[in-house]
C-alpha cells in the first residue's frame, strides 16, 4: 500500500496491505462513530489493522477487541503501538461466535460490530438476513446481544434496510463522504440519539 494513501485515510503512516485498507473504516467516520463510546469498556469485532481500535482506545476505557485472523492483528498491534495506545487494548485472537471465548471475555458497557463485507463483484447481493458477511451480521448481533444492548453495527451501504424491520428499536445512520453513501452505522441502546434514520455527512 502507498503510504499517502494509508495517511489520507486513516491519519498516519501505519501499517496495512490492500484487505485491510479496503476494510478499514476512514477516520472521519471513526472518530465520529467512536465519539459514543466515551468511558465505556467496549468490545471491539473485528479488529481488522485496527484502525477503529485507534479511535475508540482515545475515548473508551477500555477496549477488547477480537480478531480471527493473526495477520491482521499483528498489523493492528503494530498500529496501535505507534499510535501509544497499546496500553489502552486487550487484543483476543479468535472466532467471536465461540462460546469458549465469548465466556472469557471481561465484562463490557457496549459493542462495536464491524463484520468484514470488503466483497466485490457484480453479482454479490449484501444480505442482513441470513447474512454473508464474516461473521454473519445477524447472528453476530444476536450474540452480542447477550452481553450488552449496547451496540453499534456497521453494515454496507448496498444492503437492503427492509431487511432491519424485525430489529430491537435502532438508529439508523447514513454516513457519507460528499456525495457519496458510504456505509450504514445502527445504534442500539443507549448509544442511539434517537430511533430514527439520521445521517452523518463529511464534506469534501
Amino acid at each position: 500500500m502507498k503510504p499517502d494513501a494509508i495517511r489520507e485515510k486513516f491519519g498516519d503512516n501505519y501499517v496495512a496491505d490492500d484487505r485491510t485498507f479496503m476494510m478499514g473504516i476512514d477516520r472521519r467516520f471513526t472518530e465520529h462513530m467512536a465519539g459514543r463510546f466515551r468511558g465505556h469498556r467496549v468490545l471491539e469485532i473485528c479488529t481488522g489493522a485496527g484502525f477503529t481500535t485507534i479511535a475508540l482506545a482515545r475515548v473508551a476505557d477500555r477496549v477488547i477487541t477480537v480478531a480471527v485472523n493473526p495477520h491482521h492483528q499483528a498489523q493492528a498491534r503494530k498500529n496501535l503501538r505507534k499510535a501509544r495506545l497499546s496500553d489502552s487494548v486487550t487484543f483476543v485472537l479468535g472466532d467471536i461466535l465461540d462460546q469458549s471465548l465469548l465466556a472469557g471475555l471481561p465484562p463490557i458497557d457496549a459493542a462495536f460490530l464491524d463484520p468484514d463485507w470488503a466483497i466485490t463483484g457484480p453479482q454479490h447481493v449484501y444480505r442482513f438476513v441470513h447474512s454473508n458477511t464474516r461473521p454473519p451480521a445477524d447472528t453476530l448481533l444476536e450474540t452480542i446481544f447477550k452481553l450488552t444492548k449496547n451496540v453499534a453495527l456497521v453494515l454496507p451501504p448496498l444492503l437492503d434496510t427492509d431487511e432491519l424491520a424485525g430489529l430491537p428499536p435502532h438508529e439508523c445512520q447514513r454516513l457519507y463522504l460528499g456525495k457519496s453513501h458510504e456505509l450504514y452505522c445502527l445504534y442500539f441502546g443507549h448509544l442511539a440519539s434517537s430511533f430514527t434514520t439520521t445521517t452523518f455527512r463529511v464534506m469534501i
